[in-house]
């Protein structure tokens, strides 16, 4: 039994902690001044119009579509009226370290031979992080291999003292590593290699959420990649972090941006906040761009790659406040996401390009006891990898929608 002096030192010391600790909490979640709503659509990052797109000015995003309709046919040699070959569009969900999914399906595509080359990529959250080597293509198979099936939570996260995180911080952990994991494979030769197939008409967008404003972002990667500027990589490196970071478990990440002349920060969370995948906006059009450009597709092919199940797993939820919160959110989460999908499906049909879904069968089975468990990504990496080297059964609608075969 302790002494009442032990106690008190005791005492003395947990107080001390929790001073340091507060003021140190308090020092962290300083930020600069929020972009006022009237200026929000002014505000640029590096200085680039085309740097990213809102979905409520869908003239910005048409016009880049023009333009890489432009540069496609430009570097294939097909005159204006010409048709321009298939398309490939590709998007690639959230879904944490469910994301192994996706990157063994990639891997194992290529292992078929018939993996295409995309002429546009997207990528939300965890799909951000692929998104970039899936652009690239088989070139970078060995990377999304890595990453998916050698990454532990050390590599991604430190935790932080669960009640000065929840009260005091930003996030209840710290993802420097994960910061310092995106630095060591999205380098200079990576940057480089994106912005010369931007040039080639190829698009590559991920999504966030600005926080402040409550909307999501479209980050056109390609043409900051392009755009030569020396804070180019570090830009691209925070935006992919941003898109991955879980609001509540993970910081924000801080955006610099001006607008009429005045510096401003904007706060980005994960782009899961809004969807869990993201093709072309609704409001998008395809076929006004070729018609302004004068080019026709020959065909497209969209497809989704859906990097979780089609239901939450069954929990013994506990008659607790956080308990009921959490699955509620997993819950909702879960379909948003599949509600993600019939739009990204009418948005097919309008546009004429054929929809293929994938999405991880009650047939995969594996125990999954922590975030970023390494077991468990490599066992479902191997599951996609392997259905994906005997050639995917793609389904051609989301689900519970029937399709019309092929």
């Amino acid at each position: 039994m302790r002494s009442r002096s032990e106690f008190d030192l005791s005492r003395r010391q947990w107080l001390s902690a929790t001073a340091f600790a507060l003021l140190s909490a308090c020092s962290k979640v300083g930020r600069g001044i929020a972009v006022p709503p009237s200026e929000r659509r002014d505000a640029i990052v590096l200085g680039l119009p085309n740097a990213r797109f809102f979905l409520d000015e869908p003239g910005a995003l048409s016009a880049e579509q023009e333009l890489a309709l432009v540069r496609e046919a430009n570097s294939l040699g097909v005159s204006q009226g010409g048709i321009l070959p298939t398309g490939h569009y590709l998007a690639l969900s959230g879904g944490g370290d469910n994301g192994a999914f996706g990157a063994g399906l990639l891997v194992g595509w290529t292992e078929h031979g018939d993996r295409p080359k995309f002429k546009l990529v997207t990528g939300v959250s965890t799909g951000a992080l692929t998104a970039p080597f899936a652009f690239l293509g088989p070139e970078y198979d060995a990377v999304l291999t890595d990453v998916y099936t050698n990454i532990s939570p050390s590599k991604v996260f430190v935790e932080r003292f669960a009640p000065f995180a929840a009260l005091w911080q930003d996030a209840m952990a710290d993802t420097s590593p994960l910061f310092e994991t995106i630095a060591h494979y999205f380098d200079e030769a990576v940057l480089a290699k994106i912005a010369a197939e931007y040039e080639k008409g190829r698009l590559l967008l991920i999504q966030t959420a600005n926080l402040d404003a409550g909307v999501p972002v479209l980050w056109n990667i390609g043409a900051i990649a392009a755009s030569g500027h020396s804070d180019a990589l570090k830009l691209i490196r925070r935006l992919l972090l941003a898109s991955a970071s879980i609001p509540g478990e993970f910081p924000p990440v801080l955006i610099d941006v001006e607008a009429n002349g005045r510096s401003y920060q904007e706060m980005h969370v994960d782009g899961g906040a809004v969807s869990q995948s993201f093709l072309i906006p609704p409001t998008l059009v395809v076929r006004i761009a070729q018609e302004k450009t004068g080019f026709r597709r020959q065909r497209m092919v969209a497809y989704v790659i859906r990097n979780s199940r089609l239901t939450t797993d069954w929990s013994d939820v506990q008659r607790a406040t956080l308990s009921i919160a959490g699955k509620a959110i997993m819950i909702m989460i879960n379909y948003v996401g599949l509600g993600d999908l019939y739009r990204i499906y009418l948005t097919c049909m309008r546009a004429g390009a054929d929809f293929n879904v994938a999405y991880i069968g009650d047939d995969f089975q594996a125990e999954h006891k922590v975030l970023f468990d390494q077991g468990y990504m490599r066992a479902l990496y191997n599951f996609a990898y392997e259905k994906a080297a005997r050639g995917y059964r793609w389904e051609y609608a989301p689900p519970g929608f029937q399709a019309e075969t092929r």
